[in-house]
């Protein structure tokens, strides 16, 4: 049961819960935005140049100076138009990240317009929802069949190809045109997976003005394994690590807002204030490691009970389920909760787009994407804010985002890595003092590298050379 306050009178209680919910109602009207445009994606490096020793070729930094007060570094695209082309609208992380690009390209004035090259047959409440978002704010969306999505490619500044997928696009409606299009095109890329490296997909890939890409280990594996697998070579590329958007950052630094909060979701779950509360938040899946992070919690659980330790009950927490449509692996994830009896410390939450209000309530953030790991993995940054440690797989993006020991602890992915989570957990249950210091300095590392303004800059020295590269060759 969750912990009840004591000592407040009728009066009290009911203006606290009006309080509390003029507070999420608030919210939920300055964060939709920025919780819509979320990524599920995911450096220690301040490098301005990755160079690639087998090829010779370099995949170029955009790490972005102190904050000082100056123009928005995406000043210089006002009225330009820029096509955006997703392979979907959904919820995930890809098409997102785009929204967000499209409503930073609208704050300064240029003129946006979008196509979605997949959409499901009859209304879907999703896609409705999210093309009034971009309605809202002056993005314009066509259909991505027809002679309007044509010379709107045919005339734009820029043409934005996001993830691999999209690249059907090149070849299956542009036909005669496509060598005019293909100096104007930057391909931003978010796959780590395999199957998405068909020819079908990327075979102009070498011949776009760009791409880029969200963490450097993913930049050298597109390029080795286009090399390797569909002998071509990647275009010039850019790493560009994404950021915390104001309205998170809002509510990150918000301690009032951040208390209500965790009260609520505590309150929800059953948790009490003083238990430990470890997290998961993605789509649930087995690439995100769900089942390895609850072997890892459970083997916690015996740990501490085997060593005797004086600590609060931990709790663990799955943001991320489907309650209308549950999945075989989801059945798995439950049943091994019923089997090992620790029903009352398992939590699932239904997924969501605003993160905040869990993100204020847990104490630690796992992250527990296995394979290749995230591309980036925008919720770690985004835990960081709220001045949260982060466990996380030694793989992808995250890699670049924690620094092991002082943020947070990696640990391998795989089976491997279920006993180093378990006690890494253990040591965050343990040792207070440490947990709370390491979410400081993550907190530290967001204000210096991810913040919105960082991407933006980073964005910005793309777009620049781009549209440079695509003036020149319409001169040439």
């Amino acid at each position: 049961m969750a912990k009840q306050s004591t000592g407040s009178s009728p009066f009290f209680f009911h203006k606290k819960k009006r309080w509390l919910l003029l507070l999420l109602g608030l919210l939920s009207i300055s964060t939709a935005v920025a919780f819509i445009i979320r990524a599920a994606f995911d450096s220690s490096c301040d490098r301005r140049l990755f160079d690639v020793p087998a090829v010779g070729k370099r995949f170029q930094s955009t790490v972005s100076p102190p904050p000082v007060k100056v123009a928005n570094p995406l000043s210089f695209m006002k009225s330009k138009l820029v096509l955006l082309v997703s392979h979907e609208l959904s919820l995930s992380g890809g098409p997102l990240l785009l929204m967000e690009l499209a409503f930073l390209l609208r704050g300064v004035g240029a003129e946006v317009c979008w196509i979605t090259l997949q959409k499901p047959p009859g209304k879907d409440g999703v896609i409705y929802s999210l093309e009034n978002k971009m309605l809202d704010r002056g993005v314009q969306v066509l259909s991505a069949k027809g002679e309007e999505a044509m010379n709107t490619a045919m005339k734009a500044d820029l043409v934005v190809l996001n993830t691999a997928v999209a690249g059907k696009w090149l070849y299956g409606g542009l036909n005669k045109n496509i060598h005019q299009i293909l100096p104007k095109v930057l391909w931003w890329i978010h796959e780590m997976r395999g199957h998405y490296f068909k020819l079908d997909y990327v075979k102009h890939l070498p011949m776009v003005a760009g791409s880029m890409i969200d963490s450097y280990v993913t930049a050298e594996y597109w390029k080795n394994r286009t090399q390797e697998r569909l002998k071509i070579e990647m275009p010039k590329t850019y790493v560009v690590h994404l950021g915390n958007s104001k309205e998170l950052m809002d509510v990150a630094e918000d301690n009032v807002a951040k208390r209500v909060l965790r009260e609520h979701i505590r309150e929800s779950l059953g948790v009490r204030n003083e238990d430990i509360l470890f997290a998961a938040i993605n789509s649930v899946s087995r690439g995100k490691g769900q089942d390895l992070f609850l072997r890892s919690f459970y083997e916690s659980i015996q740990m501490i009970q085997e060593k005797k330790l004086q600590v609060p009950s931990i709790h663990a927490v799955i943001v991320g389920s489907d309650m209308s449509v549950q999945t075989k692996f989801e059945t798995e994830l439950r049943n091994f909760v019923t089997q090992r009896k620790i029903q009352h410390r398992v939590h699932f939450v239904n997924k969501t787009l605003n993160v905040a209000p869990y993100l204020a309530a847990i104490d630690v953030l796992v992250q527990n994407s296995q394979g290749r790991g995230e591309c980036f993995g925008r919720i770690t940054i985004e835990a960081m804010a709220f001045q949260l440690p982060v466990l996380g797989t030694s793989a992808g993006g995250t890699s670049e985002i924690v620094v092991n020991g002082s943020t947070g602890f990696l640990h391998p992915p795989g089976k491997e890595g279920v006993t180093p989570l378990a006690k890494n957990m253990v040591k965050m249950a343990t040792h207070v003092e440490r947990r709370l210091t390491m979410g400081k300095r993550g907190y530290e590392r967001v204000k210096d590298m991810f913040l919105e303004h960082h991407m933006a800059n980073r964005i910005g020295v793309v777009l620049k050379e781009v549209l440079k590269k695509a003036k020149g060759h319409r001169y040439h």
